[in-house]
């Protein structure tokens, strides 16, 4: 049996699509968001340690999916880990951040922390260190669309992102084979690419001329504080431009697309997608 933790959202979704429903568990927090899932469901929730009590019994593999609360993560993953721990889980597949062990970014903590703790608790595991999800760039492509520009601070910097459905399609690839026990899977898209190419990527998608403004971090942040986007928010898509040209959210090994056998989601189609082109 199969237990993936965080079943009602988008990855979880995912996912559970991809595996055998007869042999599938999805764990959530709300049962009235679970109908549609096609599976049977426990509840428990990250909050709540006494809830996650026999969640995992039975499971012959866990899928974790990382919360998403950042600074709550840390107290609420070791409740999973103390509940798969105390259920004997043989193998926890956990949802983690590209070079969780040596990424600058700030969001990387909790992770490294986490991948610690899983180690400490002698669990079988693998780590899929996920790059960031082409889809958390949405917004970006609606705005370019829209207005012809957008902006950043990244000067060319690069990054390689992946589809949320390939990142889902290697969790399936695990979770159903063999041989990844202990095994660490840096996890990006095939193709780096720059805001600039974002811009001509759009520009293609569109037919439309689309323009990339670089912006310095001061200017990036008033910009963006002045559009009214949370604190946290802004001080997150800030840290993770200044971060991009030393590389943070590249990786060549080529992990995923071997895992998923083709190669990863291109960039102008998840554009496509997200604009309904």
């Amino acid at each position: 049996m199969i237990v993936v933790t965080g079943a009602t959202g988008a990855l979880g979704r995912l996912v559970l699509a991809g595996l055998p429903a007869a042999d599938t568990v999805g764990l959530v927090r709300d049962p009235a968001k679970a109908a549609d899932l096609g599976v049977p469901v426990r509840v428990g929730s990250y909050d709540d340690p006494a809830s996650l009590a026999g969640a995992f019994d039975g499971a012959d593999k866990v899928l974790f999916i990382s919360g998403s609360e950042v600074g709550k993560r840390v107290d609420q993953h070791r409740a999973v880990v103390d509940a798969a721990k105390a259920a004997g889980v043989p193998h926890l597949v956990y949802t983690s951040i590209l070079h969780a062990d040596t990424s600058p970014l700030s969001l990387a903590a909790e992770h490294k922390a986490t991948e610690v703790m899983i180690r400490e608790a002698g669990i079988p595991f693998t780590f899929l260190r996920n790059s960031w999800y082409t889809e958390m760039y949405a917004p970006t492509f609606q705005q370019a669309a829209a207005t012809g520009s957008f902006i950043g601070s990244a000067g060319e910097g690069r990054l390689a992102t992946a589809a949320r459905a390939d990142y889902a399609e290697a969790a399936v690839a695990v979770l159903t084979g063999t041989g990844h026990e202990n095994k660490i899977y840096e996890l990006a898209g095939d193709v780096a690419w720059s805001y600039q190419d974002l811009a001509a990527a759009v520009a293609d998608v569109t037919g439309k001329a689309v323009e990339y403004r670089n912006l310095s971090s001061a200017e990036h942040r008033a910009a963006l504080t002045e559009a009214g986007l949370p604190p946290h928010v802004v001080d997150l898509l800030v840290e993770v431009d200044g971060n991009l040209a030393g590389g943070a959210l590249v990786d060549g090994s080529g992990d995923l697309s071997r895992l998923i056998g083709h190669p990863t989601t291109p960039l102008t189609s998840s554009i496509a997608a997200t604009l309904g082109r």
